[in-house]
């Protein structure tokens, strides 16, 4: 299972993780910030289980390229 976290709180706009995972990512026109799709908010945390693996690289990308590092993206057996 891939694990997507997203502090979205945290974000700048910088556009990066739509540009790299835009299958998971897009950008609220509400108020210019990411918004991770499919995920569950607690506590401010937005989170995404999938079981598709396919989305590991892209995410992982994301992640690495994040301005703020608020994303982070895990594997769980």
């Amino acid at each position: 299972m891939v694990i997507v976290t997203l502090q979205r709180n945290k974000c700048i706009g910088c556009n990066y993780c739509v540009e790299l995972a835009p299958n998971q990512f897009q950008m609220s026109k509400k108020d210019g910030k990411t918004v991770l799709l499919h995920a569950h908010e607690k506590k401010r945390f937005y989170t995404l289980k999938s079981n598709d693996h396919t989305i590991l690289e892209a995410c992982e990308n994301a992640a690495k390229a994040c301005p703020v590092k608020i994303i982070s993206v895990k594997v769980s057996n």
